[in-house]
């Protein structure tokens, strides 16, 4: 499974709230490759409009999860769900609504999560809901910050 793949996997799941919120961070480059003194670096990370970071998600998903039944008390009991992701755009884009069914032994499961993006901030908000108790989550909230590293062979 190539590095996309993974990464769609894991925001998907994870955008949906149904693992604990993780956190992904950027390695700053070697001192040999940042830029050289009395140089400022690039703003365009500064500057970058992050409004369609999760446009590839856009369109119909066969969603796997696997959940721990009791998570933090050393339990390794799996749960298996297989369902359907639909994601869709709203606002021209700066938004996305996914609606997540799926059946388990457990019982039906039905979550929807709505990203909104802040073109201020340039940050997302994930807010998710469960059917069953009809109320937004406490939004979480973030950005993607880019570098640029230089992977050519010296």
């Amino acid at each position: 499974m190539n590095f996309y793949t993974c990464m769609k996997a894991a925001l998907l799941v994870g955008g949906l709230g149904l693992l604990p919120p993780m956190t992904v961070k950027a390695q700053q480059a070697p001192a040999a490759q940042q830029a050289p003194a009395g140089q400022q670096p690039s703003s365009v990370a500064a500057q970058r409009d992050g409004q369609h970071d999760f446009d590839f998600e856009i369109g119909v998903w066969k969603t796997h999860l696997k959940r721990l039944v009791h998570p933090l008390s050393g339990s390794t009991t799996w749960v298996e769900l297989n369902g359907t992701t639909v994601v869709r755009k709203v606002w021209n884009g700066r938004a996305n609504l996914a609606e997540l069914e799926t059946d388990a032994a457990s019982g039906h499961l039905e979550v929807l999560s709505l990203r909104l993006y802040d073109p201020q901030s340039r940050q997302w908000s994930l807010n998710t809901a469960n059917v069953k108790s009809g109320t937004l989550s406490v939004p979480t909230i973030g950005e993607f910050n880019w570098i640029a590293v230089d992977t050519r062979v010296k």
